[in-house]
């Protein structure tokens, strides 16, 4: 292992030094890379109908390039699935990242290119570890294997020059034949896709083995752990995994997991760290211990564009650059990659917890909110509130989901919210009293419409029976992967549904 320490130590003194050069020049950096983007699709098929090789400016692109979404995207989506190339990126597109669907179709297929897997998602995996590292120089995190918990579709043709397959199923797959040395389980294993039988795979195979690192989407990686601790009929993950040092996080917010994860890994020393890694691109890393935002990575092939929340249903939205956003305002990301990504709206929001440098958090979809009543709800609002209430109620919950109770004759609206508790609290009507002031004291909007309960009445909670989730997730074929559950939503189309399945 002293080999590797060594080479990971020179790879960690190069990256920081890049990424401070970025971090000390930020909006040059972007201009670089958007020049960069343009000139190598310059002849291709988008790059010809919009005259890419005459645009020398942030200005000419943003008035001469709508903004988009799947939807306007999907028709070349479909001829590059069939084998046709140089439609929007100039090398051939042979892989396609499956994510959760639009309105009109189960899955998207995200466009994923060479240079994106190489200079965006493995640049990312490679910066994470390098700024860890950097921040922890007493780490013995090669000394063992690190356990992904990535997607669970193995990967599938469309024909014989394409593929598709979750985001981590096809990082896994492309990764070099020495990577297959520092992981866990083998890629048979890796790669399965009936999720209930691989779970079981991964925890006969993990357990005898010397795991030092894990990461995953935190729901179904505390399934596994808890997996593994009945068939083992150990207390916690530390007498399976005495040298567990570091889990690494994303696709949702930790909050809601973070005490059952320290009840099941009850060590000070343990390391959490959250990344943004999405179908679309690697965007943030968390690049400080014990922090709750994360460093946007600049050189990774994306150019972005942020829009405002006054502007997210507009056809043609307002942008901004980096130079442009404010701290603590929500912002729709628009991002043009090295995949052929052309101005695309993912349909995540973030806010800006600095500049210079710049960093962000995650607040949640533009899809994923509750303002049946002017509330303006966001998922963050909702984590943070939940947290505090099972903070002071010394609850635990797995999962949870929210959606609006609208008006009727007699009553005025509310929120109906839907949680699974790993513990419950003594007393739900106390937690209801707890989320609700939490609710009022994060949001003012919201704190407005509860006066005197005029306009929202105090929220709804009910209890719902263990595994409600993960049974619901498996009737919808949604095991696994990047696949979470609707933190809320402006309409009741998944609480009712979820509702109907428990009276079932």
């Amino acid at each position: 292992m002293a080999l590797i320490n060594s080479v990971v130590s020179w790879v960690i003194k190069k990256r920081i030094h890049q990424i401070d050069l970025f971090m000390k020049y930020p909006s040059d950096v972007q201009t670089e890379w958007l020049k960069k983007l343009l000139n190598a699709a310059k002849d291709t098929e988008i790059g010809n109908k919009y005259d890419f090789k005459t645009i020398t400016n942030h200005k000419e692109y943003i008035n001469r390039v709508p903004v988009i979404d799947y939807e306007s995207i999907k028709p070349y989506i479909i001829r590059l699935r069939q084998g046709q190339q140089n439609l929007l990126w100039h090398s051939d597109i042979k892989w396609f990242a499956k994510s959760s669907g639009t309105t009109t179709d189960k899955s998207k297929f995200i466009p994923v290119s060479a240079e994106a897997i190489e200079e965006c998602h493995f640049k990312g995996g490679k910066d994470m570890l390098s700024m860890y590292c950097n921040n922890n120089p007493e780490t013995l995190l090669f000394d063992g294997k690190a356990l992904a918990l990535g997607g669970s579709h193995q990967i599938s043709d469309f024909n014989n020059e394409s593929y598709y397959g979750d985001l981590s199923a096809i990082i896994i797959q492309n990764l070099p034949w020495w990577a297959e040395f520092m992981r866990t389980p083998n890629l048979s294993i890796t790669l399965m896709d009936k999720w209930e039988h691989k779970i079981e795979k991964m925890a006969d195979v993990t357990k005898d083995e010397n795991v030092t690192n894990i990461s995953g989407v935190p729901s179904w990686t505390l399934l596994l752990l808890k997996r593994i601790l009945e068939k083992t009929g150990k207390n916690n993950i530390l007498e399976v995994w005495p040298n567990l040092e570091l889990f690494t996080h994303g696709g949702v917010s930790f909050v809601p997991y973070k005490e059952q994860f320290k009840k099941i890994i009850p060590s000070a020393k343990m390391n959490y760290l959250e990344t943004y890694n999405a179908s679309e691109g690697f965007f943030g890393i968390q690049d400080r211990n014990n922090a709750d935002d994360m460093l946007l990575m600049l050189d990774y092939g994306v150019y972005y564009e942020f829009i405002p929340s006054s502007d997210f249903d507009n056809e043609t939205p307002k942008t901004l650059t980096l130079e442009e956003v404010e701290i603590g305002e929500n912002y729709a990301l628009v991002i043009t990659t090295n995949a052929g990504l052309w101005r695309y709206k993912i349909g995540d929001t973030v806010t800006f917890t600095s500049k210079y440098p710049y960093r962000i958090k995650i607040t949640g979809r533009t899809k994923n909110f509750i303002n049946a009543f002017g509330e303006e709800l966001i998922v963050d609002n909702a984590e943070k509130a939940i947290s505090i209430a099972c903070d002071k109620t010394n609850a635990l919950i797995k999962e949870f989901t929210a959606a609006p109770i609208f008006f009727s004759d007699k009553n005025s609206g509310g929120h109906e919210w839907l949680i699974e508790f790993e513990k419950e609290p003594s007393c739900i009507n106390y937690f209801t009293e707890v989320l609700d002031n939490a609710l009022k004291s994060i949001n003012s909007d919201y704190e407005a419409k509860r006066y005197q309960d005029m306009v929202l009445r105090k929220p709804l909670i009910k209890s719902v029976p263990d595994n409600t989730f993960y049974n619901w997730m498996k009737l919808k074929g949604k095991l696994g992967g990047q696949h979470k559950v609707p933190r809320l939503y402006n309409d009741r189309r998944y609480i009712d549904d979820i509702l109907k399945m428990i009276e079932k």
